[in-house]
């Protein structure tokens, strides 16, 4: 039985999900340049969560001070904040862990 549905990418090349726009039917092919600018916005992208959670504890640590000094009275919201911004480290640390994992396996790895 011959496999009509096989993926075959050439070298420095990988295929990937989804249809491409050439042929119908075909999956898309990605190049080595696609791969360097998709790691690029990974890392663009860890950045900006970075500063996200960044600015989500600043935040946090604003509302508590202002619920300390009397300016805000409402302590759900500023518990709200910290919940949040506690949520968001800690999926940050975890990403964070896993990677590291993932680093030692490679490094692991005998040639």
């Amino acid at each position: 039985m011959i496999n009509v549905n096989a993926n075959v990418a050439g070298p420095g090349q990988s295929v990937r999900s989804g249809f491409g726009t050439g042929s119908p039917g075909m999956p898309k092919v990605e190049s080595a340049d696609d791969k360097k600018s998709g790691f690029a916005n990974t890392i663009k992208a860890a950045g900006d969560y970075l500063s996200k959670v960044d600015d989500l504890q600043q935040s946090s640590d604003m509302s508590i001070k202002d619920l300390l000094s009397g300016k805000n009275e409402d302590i759900t919201s500023v518990v709200s904040a910290v919940a949040k911004a506690d949520m968001s480290f800690k999926l940050l640390v975890g990403v964070r862990n896993k990677l590291i994992e993932a680093y030692k396996q490679t490094m692991n790895m005998q040639l």
